[in-house]
């Protein structure tokens, strides 16, 4: 639980857009065009946002005073707020040490914190940071032994709850950061050092912190360098699952695990049978497959595939407090903010992180006595 304070940058910043639009200016090109892009033409991205813009919810009046509660339960744990920080690969590129910004808010607020396998630091860095509200998610190694000792790393790390990603078959085309001029490792280019140059702070926290790097991998690569990190990732993770795969891992990992990128009902029912605590419905943000529903397009259809059956949690295209009730609304029962942290870090780094739930509990308070409601 956490104490609620007066944040005077509500009066200043009162949205999450307003932080995009801080956050912009502070990062250089490639960093920006890479947390914005999706695939394609990028409709699927666009499709998110327009989902919720389309959802309507009818307020309730004459309902007396009313103190809204936001508290709710997951996996035998309570949890203050009915959102967490979602996993975001490359972090550091957008930011420098933005994984221990994003782990230092997920432990104050008593919030989940889920660190991705191709973030920019190690399990054993950030979980004794994030404490007890560390997730974290598996893009899942082809080998097995590299898959044991990733999980137990994680575990050892203090990590308690695991988000196994399964819509990446392979990595998407991302024409927009290609365009951009992004390839991984970053090739250094003239204009690139001009780009630098015109970001300062930004460049002297990658300066001090080191050149982005998959760390977490780079135990499992013969080189210890970025190349070597980057062509294990496109050879080595992902492309390979099935349901056995899925079930091999939740014999492994003793507490909760959770399917990530589940669009369609068959798919629901098929990880509840292979025994999964959890799925999340998502589209990866519209940066996987352009042709992609939105992911609140398809939640009802899971939500009355699986209701009950399995804990069901949502991401892709949430911006606000009344973007998460309209999921909660259709049927979820928490949900994965990625972007809108990675803004706030941008703007204002620990404190822009920390200001982003400010947003969402100010949204989420006053969009609930709107509506007359005081519970989720």
């Amino acid at each position: 639980m956490f104490e609620e304070m007066p944040n005077p940058l509500l009066e200043i910043y009162p949205s999450v857009q307003d932080l995009e639009q801080l956050a912009r200016d502070r990062v250089p090109h490639l960093s920006w065009e890479y947390l914005q892009s999706g695939t394609g033409d990028e409709h699927a991205l666009d499709r998110n946002r327009k989902a919720f813009a389309d959802v309507s919810l009818p307020p309730r009046v004459m309902r007396g005073k009313l103190q809204p509660d936001l508290s709710v339960s997951l996996f035998g744990k309570n949890y203050a707020l009915p959102f967490g920080i979602a996993p975001v690969g490359l972090t550091g590129l957008m930011w420098p040490r933005a994984e221990y910004f994003l782990a230092a808010t997920a432990k104050k607020y008593g919030i989940p914190y889920c660190l991705s396998t191709v973030a920019t630091e190690t399990p054993e860095t950030i979980g004794p940071l994030v404490g007890e509200q560390g997730w974290f998610q598996l893009y899942p190694p082809v080998m097995k032994d590299v898959r044991a000792d990733l999980l137990k790393r994680a575990a050892d790390s203090g990590f308690h709850t695991l988000v196994m990603t399964a819509d990446v078959p392979v990595p998407s085309r991302r024409e927009r950061t290609k365009r951009a001029g992004l390839r991984m490792p970053p090739k250094t280019t003239f204009k690139m050092i001009l780009d630098t140059l015109a970001h300062p702070k930004w460049a002297m926290g990658t300066i001090k912190n080191g050149t982005p790097r998959l760390r977490t991998i780079e135990k499992y690569t013969p080189e210890k360098s970025r190349e070597a990190a980057t062509a294990y990732v496109n050879q080595n993770l992902g492309g390979n699952l099935d349901w056995d795969y899925l079930k091999e891992v939740r014999d492994l990992w003793q507490g909760p695990v959770i399917l990530k990128g589940v669009m369609h009902p068959e798919d629901a029912l098929q990880a509840v049978a292979s025994g999964v605590d959890g799925i999340v419905v998502s589209n990866h943000g519209g940066r996987q497959f352009d042709a992609t529903p939105a992911s609140l397009e398809v939640l009802p259809d899971i939500v009355s595939a699986v209701k009950g059956k399995t804990a069901i949690l949502f991401d892709s295209g949430i911006r606000s407090g009344l973007d998460i009730l309209k999921a909660l609304h259709l049927g979820a029962e928490f949900v994965l903010l990625g972007r809108a942290f990675i803004y706030g870090v941008i703007a204002m780094e620990q404190k822009g992180s920390d200001h982003v739930v400010d947003i969402l509990v100010d949204e989420l308070k006053n969009n609930m006595m709107q509506l007359g409601r005081e519970r989720l």
